[in-house]
């Protein structure tokens, strides 16, 4: 369809591809999705796979999954996080719209850059400005051999734009769009993040889900400062809805479509943080987050491990200094040791019990201390006392022997 082609039927019916209503569609015009577009499973009745509805409606996969995306189909979130299933009433319904299988294929229709401007009557280079400076948004991407992103657009809403503003398709640009193109603006992920954000929260009625898509949008820093709770944060993840059709099956899809779901304009963060401040005010007002002390089971600290009672044989692996006691010397060691005062031991813990009811212990023995030797004679003792040492008396018992062997 041509710019020439879309000016008639735009006349017939206002090309609104971002939102419908009740009436709008009850008159058959159909559109986005209404709040009652995923049904539950009780309400549902007869249900299809996706594949087959996407089959009986003329779609090939991925742009049926841009039309429940958009908000077209209407399908049914099963139970367990199953795959979601299409109603056989909503597949009949889309069946007997006029137009049909044309009509819906046209509306998730998508071009690229090239065929964009060609639709448009413009060249590339115009319509990639044009895409910059926000005048029409992408809806979905792709990444090609080199793992750059490709936005894809609306045939439907190039359509529309063309009617809607034909000055900006010929002819100088305004001044102010050309100061922000040459700042090196750039609006497409901006705009694709702010119109997926919108088509999710139309779907989703639960205020702390509601917040954790607010709350997509911002990085780790920002949520933080948003939300100084950590129990907060981790119930935000948690509930996060997920796309209909899981994330992107690639590793390179899924990390580019990380990074472009973040905000990037400091504007566009304020405006992020705000709405996320906003909708935590109404979900707080709801509910507040689970923490862990609300399960019975998980708030309860671990009981402590009790220390093990200390046995003698335990304790002589390390023991302590003991008192020095005058009588329990042996005579020769006292006779060679000047008088010292004992050493005093700190208290130990708990008090000591009273002095009655104090048990007497020998003194501990060390196994390195060798026995009191037998009483020396006259001749093998010194002048203070002590015992000669035992290193001359080996080696003078040795040289009397040598002398005596030779």
């Amino acid at each position: 369809m041509t710019v020439k082609e879309a000016i008639p039927a735009c006349a017939e019916r206002a090309y609104d591809t971002r939102e419908d209503t009740p009436e709008v569609r009850d008159k058959g015009t159909g559109g986005a999705r209404d709040p009652g577009a995923h049904a539950s499973p009780a309400t549902a009745g007869a249900t299809v796979a996706a594949g087959r509805a996407a089959q009986e409606l003329g779609l090939r996969r991925n742009e049926f999954e841009l039309a429940v995306h958009l908000g077209l189909v209407a399908v049914t979130e099963m139970p367990g996080c199953g795959r979601p299933r299409v109603c056989e009433r909503e597949v009949a319904r889309l069946r007997e719209r006029p137009g049909h299988p044309d009509g819906l294929v046209e509306r998730v229709r998508t071009v690229g850059t090239a065929e964009g401007a060609a639709l448009l009557g413009i060249v590339p280079a115009r319509f990639t400005r044009l895409a910059r400076a926000g005048c029409f948004s992408p809806v979905t991407f792709y990444l090609n051999r080199y793992r750059a992103v490709v936005w894809l657009y609306l045939a439907d809403e190039l359509a529309s734009f063309a009617v809607r503003e034909p000055a900006l398709l010929a002819g100088r640009m305004p001044q102010e769009m050309r100061t922000r193109l040459e700042a090196g603006g750039d609006r497409r992920a901006r705009n694709w993040r702010a119109q997926r954000i919108e088509r999710v929260l139309r779907r989703t009625e639960d205020p702390w889900a509601r917040a954790s898509v607010e709350a997509s949008a911002l990085d780790s820093a920002h949520l933080a400062e948003v939300v100084e709770d950590p129990y907060e944060r981790a119930y935000l993840v948690r509930v996060r809805p997920e796309p209909v059709f899981g994330r992107p099956g690639s590793l390179p899809a899924r990390e580019a479509m990380g990074e472009l779901m973040l905000a990037d304009d400091p504007d566009e963060i304020l405006w992020r943080r705000i709405s996320l401040t906003l909708s935590l005010e109404q979900a707080r007002d709801e509910r507040p987050a689970p923490r862990p002390g609300d399960d019975p089971g998980a708030g309860t600290p671990a009981t402590p491990r009790l220390a093990p009672t200390a046995f003698p044989k335990a304790a002589a692996k390390r023991t302590p200094e003991p008192t020095w006691d005058p009588a329990s010397e042996p005579a020769w060691k006292a006779a060679s040791e000047p008088t010292r005062d004992p050493v005093p031991e700190p208290a130990p813990e708990p008090p000591p019990a009273p002095a009655s009811a104090v048990v007497p212990v020998p003194a501990p023995t060390y196994a390195s201390q060798p026995t009191a030797p037998p009483p020396l004679s006259p001749a093998m003792q010194t002048p203070s006392g002590a015992r000669a040492p035992s290193r001359k008396r080996l080696l003078a018992r040795l040289g009397w022997r040598r002398r005596k062997d030779g």
